[in-house]
């Protein structure tokens, strides 16, 4: 006899580290926005993490099979979406990336795109069990995924693109692409990517520019390199312990460029040092291993598929945000899951949450 979902099945563990970082995330905005303009942030961060969490409640409780059945119609929705960004979407610092609706109301379709597509290449991959991958199938799935990138790449939005990226690996991965493949789509990807650098026609500017000063940062130290060696001295001069909570001479003095979103982690390295630096990274590694192991133990292949997505998600954003700040990737402004300020971001996160518990609850469901 079937048993119905419940909360007993509900991972309390997973939302209590999950919570136990949004906390600091609270703590640290309010810290990084102390002496500015956007004094008040955590406030509103805290509204975006009450939203959330009955957001992921309320997804908790609709069965994943039917976002599986209707998800081509959203794949459609979302395509529709971003196309609409580029014709009636708001324009802010050279970017259109959001629609503005009665209210003052800002919707950006971008994010909620890589929950959609998440959803869209677990289904894909799923219909193709047990099969051998063929150059088709593959050139599918890479449409599929490459569709969404270039409306995003519109706006332009280099950061929200590439975080779809992680998405069409783990379903390749997952669905059994082969090395030989495997190795000829990197060489692909390599002579598309060393043609794109030489020619320099593909990237905007200010991504040359972002590119230059990754490489190397004194060449413009107050330009395009500003950032990146900002956040070099905060992580720096914060030591082993930090210098304390609201006391970053970095973060405070506003050196530090944007620390309540892409430097985030920055400046808490500046408050908390290398000991609270590694904490939060262990909250990370608990929460995905958290996941994955929810993904070992769902009921169906395409339970395991989405959960592995959004655990490829979060690797992602994890490691070019962290990796940015300290100075082994380009600024991209791809936000830090749970820890940086920003309604979107908190809510994808939350939403994808909301479906993994969903499986999770499904598990014993005949």
């Amino acid at each position: 006899m079937p048993r119905l979902s419940s909360y007993r099945d509900f991972d309390w563990v997973l939302l209590g580290f999950v919570l136990l970082l949004s906390l600091i995330s609270v703590l640290e905005i309010k810290s990084a926005t102390l002496h500015t303009k956007f004094h008040g942030f955590d406030h509103k961060q805290i509204q975006f993490l009450a939203v959330g969490l009955v957001l992921m409640f309320i997804v908790s409780l609709i069965d994943y099979h039917r976002m599986l059945d209707i998800v081509h119609w959203a794949y459609g929705i979302s395509i529709v979406s971003l196309v609409a960004v580029l014709i009636v979407g708001t324009k802010v610092l050279g970017g259109r990336r959001w629609i503005k609706f009665p209210g003052g109301i800002h919707f950006q379709p971008s994010e909620w795109v890589k929950l959609v597509l998440i959803v869209a290449v677990a289904r894909y991959f799923w219909g193709l069990a047990g099969k051998e991958l063929t150059w088709g199938d593959i050139g599918k799935a890479a449409a599929m995924v490459v569709v969404p990138m270039a409306l995003v790449l519109k706006q332009p939005d280099l950061g929200t693109a590439l975080t779809y990226l992680p998405i069409l690996i783990c379903g390749l991965f997952l669905g059994g692409i082969r090395f030989k493949q495997v190795g000829l789509v990197l060489l692909a990807l390599a002579m598309i990517g060393g043609i794109a650098w030489k020619s320099g026609k593909h990237l905007k500017p200010y991504q040359q520019a972002r590119i230059d000063a990754f490489i190397n940062p004194d060449s413009d130290p107050r330009g395009s390199g500003y950032q990146i060696r900002q956040s070099l001295i905060a992580v720096g001069s914060g030591g082993i312990w930090g210098k304390g909570a609201n006391k970053g001479t970095q973060t405070q003095g506003d050196f530090l460029p944007i620390p309540y979103t892409d430097f985030i982690f920055a400046a808490f390295c500046e408050e908390h040092g290398f000991v609270g630096a590694l904490g939060v990274l262990l909250l990370y590694f608990l929460i995905l291993m958290r996941l994955i192991q929810n993904a070992q133990t769902a009921s169906d292949l395409p339970g395991s598929f989405i959960i592995m997505g959004v655990v490829a998600v979060i690797v992602f954003q994890i490691a070019v945000n962290v990796g940015m700040v300290v100075g082994l990737m380009p600024v991209t402004g791809i936000p830090l899951p749970l820890l940086s300020y920003g309604g979107s971001s908190v809510l994808f996160t939350f939403l994808s949450l909301g479906i993994v518990m969903n499986i999770r609850m499904r598990r014993f469901v005949n």
